[in-house]
């Protein structure tokens, strides 16, 4: 029986080639969009898992309770760790680190090479808490002693050409520290968010920064490891008002801690409250490839009720002689499991083919891996389209009455009538294009967020204009070097800064000013900067004017931006005094407002202050048009200036873009797969007019005949489809509005829902489904009557 079924299936398929290909193009292309964005999901959703120790990892998160909000970061006290270890009997393990973004960049040398590596400062306990395996050296010694260094097995071998035997060698640090190595790890996975190449001791670190060996100086991350069996939620409670008891300064901090792999998908906090992250993008992409797949699948089920009376006449003799619903049912479920895994076939190649591409977009590594979860999750999505896209034709073909079947003439109007069949397909072709629509809004309003971004002015100019670190002679004579760059051919200017303006990099609230209410606290970023650094980025004072070397009194005095005005409530603020943190300070001029934040969030009241000895990284306007010429020089100026070190620059454009990459990765990813799930729409649409198209060929000749025209034929043919369209576009556009309203509400400045976004949508997807109908409905108006007509 099974034998027979399958090649009743296979001559069915030859019987309707066209709606096979169809159904197999649609499907396997559905199949290869969910197969891609199961596999981006499936690396998502295990980024920062790799710690064997991870259900007890957690990290420690500090929320700032100021006037009119709540800030939530995780910045914390260097001597946090030491505290909550020695302290709370259900810590483990604590350790306090630096964040890897805050050194990108340290020259290590062995002999005569130089190597640019990314490195952490962690404490003693850091290996003993995460799983970056050591294959030289013991977890809880590497990093006992403050002169030790951890190097990664691949920057072993940059050094050494080995990993072997080197336990013990020096390695010279930025050219003026020599550590000792005493570990070596396998290096970070792929999937985890910190990536670096060597870790020191954070002894040695509070050692150079003795600030962040007391209380009330934040910027370094703790994590803790909770002993077994500790409720985190009761250890939340406990340290809520831990730092009340250390400093006055935390009077309006508490403290909790969230799981360390939960702070990638989950890092978004609003008020105190996690209120979501990147894992927004997994659901969306999640419900995107569910929408794909349902398009492909609801294809499948218009071409085989469209096609059902052509097989009319099979089901009738089946039944009467003998054959049941059941083994109906399973002959035709049979056949759409057997195309979804044909499809499957199609697919993997699909996915073999563009993974490439895929994992560029996505900035990822992506590999299909066959192990048993992915073989079980692609065989279990395979059977559930094969079982969705069939089921409903199945129970359709299933269950006509043999006897009206096998009548003859009145078969076909009787089969319609009797089952709804003509409305569900209709209702399936408007869900498609419903889908459909909603997808070139969202690609709509997300490009064109993206361009709002990427146009509207961020209150300097950050075109041409590089950034580097300041190390060796740099950093010990950052006057006589800036002096120096600026004189090279093709730098319009150049200064410093402590700050990349590309995040937070110091933030207070000991600032007073006569008329302040003591009850609030407001939070001030902190920027120190050199002489020229407002004039090299082209920040515009609005009121007063920049530090300037000709005035010997401007290190006293400090700069704000207009939203530290506001806040303030200073209607003329030059001149006027405020106290930070228990010195006055005069200010000297307001700044327009710039951001050093993405536009996810509000800029933030900013204190620039003169402090060039405190400054780390260097800015350089060059001219437009001759960055290359002028890069070149500036390199080879700096290898005679700072030997032994490589200049290792940014563009500051490329550091802003950074800010939005998940973004600009939606807005990719979301113009393919709209286009695909249009693509997908307008085959089922091209079958199921060319199955009308054929059902009605004798109509349409005798028509003809009757003296219709050319337009004619095709509004009839076409006009029922349209509508469909147009009803689909009605619906999607509300749905489309809420779900992108609530996504820029993510963004503090955004663009405003315009009613074009929506036309245009409609009209994309009206002109292609139009299209997509015309090609059958010209054809059969433009048939012979005569041949239509010949067997009458």
């Amino acid at each position: 029986m099974f034998r027979y079924n399958l090649i009743l299936i296979y001559r069915n398929f030859k019987r309707f080639k066209g709606a096979f290909f169809i159904n197999l193009a649609g499907l396997s292309t559905g199949l290869a969009c969910a197969l891609l964005i199961y596999l981006w999901v499936y690396d998502e959703l295990h980024v920062d898992k790799f710690n064997e120790k991870d259900s007890r990892l957690f990290q420690v998160m500090e929320n700032e309770h100021y006037a009119e909000s709540i800030n939530t970061t995780p910045e914390t006290d260097g001597i946090l760790a030491e505290a909550l270890a020695e302290e709370m009997p259900e810590v483990e393990y604590a350790t306090t680190a630096t964040p890897v973004w805050w050194f990108e960049k340290f020259t290590l040398s062995a002999g005569n090479k130089n190597v640019k590596a990314t490195g952490r400062y962690a404490g003693k306990d850091y290996f003993n808490m995460f799983s970056y395996h050591l294959i030289r050296g013991d977890e809880s010694q590497v990093l006992a002693d403050k002169n030790s260094i951890v190097i990664s097995e691949v920057l072993a071998l940059k050094l050494f050409n080995t990993s072997d035997n080197i336990i013990g060698k020096v390695i010279e640090f930025q050219h003026e520290q020599q550590f000792l190595i005493s570990g070596v790890f396998e290096g970070t996975p792929p999937n985890s968010t910190e990536q670096f190449d060597f870790v020191l001791s954070f002894a040695f670190f509070q050692e150079k920064h003795p600030r962040f060996a007391d209380w009330g100086h934040s910027g370094p991350v703790t994590y803790v490891m909770l002993k077994q069996g500790t409720n985190p939620d009761q250890f939340n409670h406990k340290i809520a008002d831990f730092l009340k008891n250390k400093t006055a300064g935390y009077a309006n901090s508490t403290l909790f801690t969230r799981p360390f792999s939960d702070g990638y998908l989950y890092g978004k906090y609003e008020n105190g409250i996690q209120a979501g992250g990147r894992i927004a993008y997994v659901k969306l992409f999640s419900v995107i490839a569910i929408f794909i797949l349902i398009i492909a699948c609801i294809n499948f089920m218009n071409l085989s009720t469209a096609k059902a009376t052509q097989r009319l006449k099979e089901v009738g003799i089946k039944k009467a002689i003998g054959a049941g619903r059941k083994a109906l049912v399973f002959q035709y479920l049979g056949e759409s499991v057997l195309m979804a895994f044909l499809s499957l076939t199609t697919a993997l190649l699909l996915v073999l083919l563009f993974l490439p591409q895929f994992n560029q977009i996505t900035g990822k590594h992506l590999t299909v891996n066959l192990d048993i979860n992915l073989i079980v999750s692609v065989l279990a999505l395979t059977l559930f389209t094969g079982i969705i896209a069939g089921g409903y034709p199945a129970l359709y073909l299933s269950g006509f009455n043999p006897v009206s079947i096998l009548k003859g003439g009145a078969v076909p109007g009787k089969f319609k009538a009797s089952v709804g069949e003509v409305w569900v397909r209709k209702g399936l072709v408007v869900f498609q294009f419903t889908l459909s629509v909603i997808l070139i809004v969202a690609v709509l309003v997300v490009y064109k967020q993206i361009e709002f971004i990427q146009a509207k002015n961020i209150g300097y100019d950050k075109d041409n204009l590089i950034i580097f670190d300041m190390e060796g002679k740099v950093e010990e004579n950052p006057e006589t070097f800036l002096s120096a760059v600026k004189n090279i051919p093709g730098i319009v200017n150049a200064s410093s800064s402590n700050s990349r303006l590309i995040g937070s990099y110091g933030a207070t609230t000991g600032v007073q000013w006569e008329g302040k209410n003591p009850d609030d606290v407001i939070s001030f970023e902190t920027v120190q900067v050199n002489y020229d650094l407002i004039e090299t980025l082209g920040i515009e004072m609005v009121a007063g004017r920049s530090f300037s070397r000709d005035f010997g009194t401007d290190k006293s005095k400090l700069i704000v931006n207009e939203a530290a005005r506001d806040v303030m409530g200073l209607q003329e603020p030059v001149g006027k005094v405020i106290n930070l943190w228990g010195n006055d300070k005069q200010i000297l001029g307001v700044a327009k407002n710039f951001h050093i934040a993405s536009f996810h969030e509000a800029v933030k009241p900013i204190l620039i202050r003169l402090l060039p000895q405190h400054t780390d990284y260097i800015m350089a306007k060059i001219e437009a048009g001759r960055e290359r010429e002028t890069i070149e020089q500036l390199q080879e100026f700096y290898q005679e200036f700072n030997p032994g070190f490589v200049l290792d620059y940014k563009f500051m454009d490329a550091q802003y873009q950074a800010l939005y990459e998940a973004e600009n990765r939606t807005a990719a990813l979301s113009k393919y797969f709209a286009g695909l799930a249009v693509l997908i729409s307008c085959l089922g649409l091209f079958g199921l007019v060319s199955f009308t198209a054929e059902r009605r060929l004798k109509e349409i000749g005798i028509r003809k005949v009757m003296g219709a025209s050319v337009s004619n034929v095709v509004g009839l043919l076409s006009g029922d489809f349209i509508r469909l369209v147009l009803i689909a576009i009605l619906i999607a556009s509300p749905i489309a509005w809420y779900v992108m309203n609530r996504w820029l509400q993510n963004f503090a400045y955004r663009i405003d829902l315009g009613w074009w976004m929506f036309a245009l949508a409609g009209l994309l997807a009206a002109v292609i489904a139009l299209l997509t109908v015309s090609f059958h409905s010209v054809k059969a108006a433009l048939a012979n009557p005569v041949k239509s007509l010949r067997s009458e």
